[in-house]
This record gives C-alpha cells, sequence and structure tokens, in this order.
C-alpha cells in the first residue's frame, strides 16, 4: 500500500525545507528534482530545487518552477569577503534563471514593513541600489550597454497603506512597463539554524506573508503581467517550533542520561516531529501560539544582509558594474 505524503504544517518559505519534511516522510519524491553543491570558501551551499510537474506541484504545495537555496552561516556575521562571494553567487544564479537584453527595464520591489525590523529587509535593500531609470536617457555614450534601466520600490505593507501591495505594484508595472520585476522579502523557516543564514531565490514570484500563516495576493507572472523573481531571507521562525527543536535537543541529551525505559521519554521519542509540533502549538495557544521569534542582533544582521543583496543585485542588473564598484557606491 503506498503511504500517503502530507505538505507540512510547518511555518516556512523556503522550499527546500518542504523538500527535506516530505523526503524524510517518504524517501522519495515525485516531480521535483534536487541538485547540490558545495563552495569551498565561507561554507558556503547552495541547493537547487526543480518542481517540474504537477506532481511535484501537488506534492510541495508550490508553483513549478525553479528555488535556489544559499545557506552560510557567514550571512550573519561581519564577515566581508564572504559576503562579497556571497553576492556573486546570488548575481551568477540571477543570470541563469533569467537571462537580461542590455537595455532591458527591471524594476526591485522591497516588500515589508521598514518600522520593524524583522521585516525591513525588503525596504533595505532598496536604499541600497544602483537606481537609473531617471537617468537613463541622460546617460552618456559610453555607459550605454554597461546600465541598465533599474527602478526601486517600496510599497510598505496593507497596515501601513490600506492598499494590497499587488495592487501598487500592478499598477507601477502597468506604468512604466518594465521587463522583470524582482521582489525581495523577509521569509519565515522551520530551522531556527536557517534563521538570517539563508536566501532563497525562486523564479515563481511571491506570496508576501505565506509562511506566517497570512493570505496576500500573489505577486506573480499571471498577477502584474511580468515575469518576478522573489528574493528572501528568513528572519523569524515560530514559538512552537522553536519549542519543538528545543525538545529534540533535549531528549537526546537525557537518553544518555536516563534509563531505556522511561515511558515518558519513550512516548515523546515516538511522536512523529509533526504530531509533536501540533500538540506544542495546542499548548502554546492561545497566548503564543501565534508568536515569531527573531535573534536579538536582527537590526545589524538585516543590514548586512540588504548589503549582500543589494550588491548582488547591482552586479547582475548592471553589466558594466564590478563587485569593486559596488562596494564604493555602497560604502
Amino acid at each position: 500500500m503506498k503511504r500517503t505524503v502530507s505538505i507540512p504544517n510547518y511555518y516556512t518559505d523556503l522550499a527546500l525545507e518542504t523538500c527535506e519534511q516530505l523526503q524524510s516522510e517518504s524517501g522519495e519524491l515525485n516531480g521535483v528534482e534536487v541538485t547540490s553543491e558545495e563552495h569551498e570558501s565561507h561554507g558556503i551551499t547552495v541547493t537547487w530545487v526543480r518542481i517540474a510537474d504537477e506532481t511535484g506541484v501537488k506534492a510541495m504545495g508550490k508553483p513549478i518552477g525553479n528555488y535556489i537555496t544559499l545557506e552560510s552561516p557567514s550571512m550573519k556575521e561581519s564577515d566581508p569577503q564572504a559576503h562579497e562571494e556571497i553576492s556573486k553567487i546570488i548575481a551568477r544564479k540571477l543570470g541563469i534563471l533569467h537571462p537580461l537584453r542590455d537595455d532591458a527595464c527591471i524594476l526591485v520591489v522591497g516588500l515589508g514593513n521598514w518600522q520593524v525590523t524583522p521585516d525591513a529587509l525588503g525596504p533595505q535593500v532598496c536604499e541600497r541600489m544602483l537606481v537609473t531609470r531617471h537617468l537613463h536617457e541622460a546617460m552618456p555614450r559610453e555607459l550605454q550597454g554597461r546600465v541598465r534601466s533599474v527602478s526601486a520600490l517600496r510599497p510598505g505593507v496593507m497596515g501601513l497603506t490600506g492598499i494590497e501591495t499587488a495592487e501598487i505594484i500592478m499598477g507601477v508595472a502597468k506604468r512604466i512597463r518594465p521587463d522583470l520585476i524582482i521582489a525581495i522579502d523577509a521569509l519565515a523557516a522551520r530551522k531556527t539554524s536557517r534563521i538570517n543564514a539563508t536566501i532563497q531565490i525562486s523564479d515563481t514570484g511571491i506570496n508576501p506573508g505565506a509562511g506566517l500563516g497570512n493570505k496576500r495576493a500573489p505577486i506573480n507572472r499571471e498577477t502584474v503581467g511580468v515575469p518576478v523573481i522573489a528574493i528572501g531571507v528568513p528572519t523569524v521562525v515560530d514559538a512552537a517550533t522553536l519549542v519543538n527543536d528545543t525538545m529534540d535537543h533535549m531528549l537526546r541529551a537525557l537518553r544518555q542520561s536516563v534509563s531505556q525505559d522511561d515511558a515518558f521519554i519513550n512516548m515523546l521519542d515516538e511522536m512523529g516531529n509533526e504530531e509533536r509540533y501540533e500538540l506544542i502549538k495546542g499548548v502554546l495557544d492561545p497566548d503564543a501560539g501565534n508568536m515569531f521569534v527573531t535573534p536579538k542582533e536582527v537590526d545589524a544582521v538585516i543590514g548586512r544582509l540588504a548589503h549582500v543583496i543589494a550588491s548582488a543585485l547591482n552586479i547582475a542588473l548592471h553589466p558594466g558594474i564590478t563587485a569593486k564598484d559596488v562596494n564604493r557606491y555602497l560604502n
């Protein structure tokens, strides 16, 4: 009898985490291709998840397309050399996902609430973008073909504007007619180790707030009329996941000092990960059931990550701009 595999109920925006959970339950995942590469310097791992057909869509709960995940502990540290390497990798992957003509027009959208630090990644990236659309017609001939037309938008959130973010982007896109939209947003993760240490790039668009259980209008090719690449960093984890991970560590420690016949330990150990998560979530409700947690150093980390992503975008979008030029501009 074939085992039925359900999509995990954890709060996560990362395709890689959904893939890992389903693979741990079933051992295989049809309709999904996964490849991985290791970079010796700075402990950078790049995993490419490709949802190839409707079987993969049904299993993953995400649209057909590519999901590239970069992981490195150095992302959240003050390590300029590692950050420069990560920016270069992101720039290369963007070029593979969506090659651009020299005369392409790009709209960069910084999603999120700039008043809330864990949600301010997108707006902070926009602050560091080399925007050129307003100058493009007047640029010297020497710069033509080296600098593309780039504009940046920080639409805010519906709680600040009263307008769906997708509606704002649709209106702007209709007016300026970009060839590509790149949306940057803060995400939620399943594993605490991935908070502020992971960057996901996808060519399927984005559903703002989906990882937190919020239902907002999607921003994708169907809604805005042009291709949308989404770049995100998990900056929060929900409280139930944090407690569940802590319980895993506790069980491993108790196994070394408690009798193997301890009924309570055996009961917790034998519970499925998702079953235990739902139990913890139920215990935490209503006081902490919808609580999300972020590291205390998030202010500094968000600034670093915004610098990394903006550097990657400036390199990828402007053919004549080097990493050295970008760092001089951003600094």
